[in-house]
C-alpha cells in the first residue's frame, strides 16, 4: 500500500506548479474543456458528488478515488474540497503512481 503522505506531497507539487484545480464546478469546467488530465476524489466525498463527477468524466478523463480525506487535503487549498483535477499530463501520471490500488 502506498503512503498517503507521498500523494499529498505530489499534490502539493501540482499546486505549486499551477496544475491543481479544486472544487466541483472548476473541475467540471476543466474536464469539459479538455484541460483536466486526471480527476481525483477525496475518500470521504459524498456518494452524490462522486457519482456526478464520474458521470461528467466518463469517456473524457480518468477519475480515481484517493485514500486522503477532505480534512487531509485541506492543507492544499484555501477552502476544503472533495474533487480535484490535475491539469498537467506528467504530473497526473506522477499522481496516479501514488494512488492506492484497492
Amino acid at each position: 500500500m502506498n503512503d498517503p503522505g507521498l500523494l499529498l506531497g505530489v499534490l502539493g507539487i501540482c499546486r505549486k506548479a499551477g496544475g491543481l484545480l479544486h472544487g466541483y464546478d472548476r473541475v467540471c469546467e476543466a474536464v469539459l474543456s479538455g484541460k483536466a488530465s486526471l480527476v481525483l476524489l477525496a475518500s470521504d466525498a459524498s456518494d452524490r458528488t462522486a457519482s456526478h463527477i464520474r458521470a461528467v468524466c466518463q469517456d473524457l478523463v480518468e477519475c480515481r478515488a484517493m485514500s486522503l480525506t477532505i480534512a487531509q487535503l485541506s492543507t492544499l487549498t484555501p477552502r476544503p474540497a472533495a474533487v480535484y483535477a490535475v491539469t498537467d499530463e506528467n504530473l497526473a501520471r506522477l499522481c496516479a503512481k501514488h494512488l492506492t490500488q484497492d
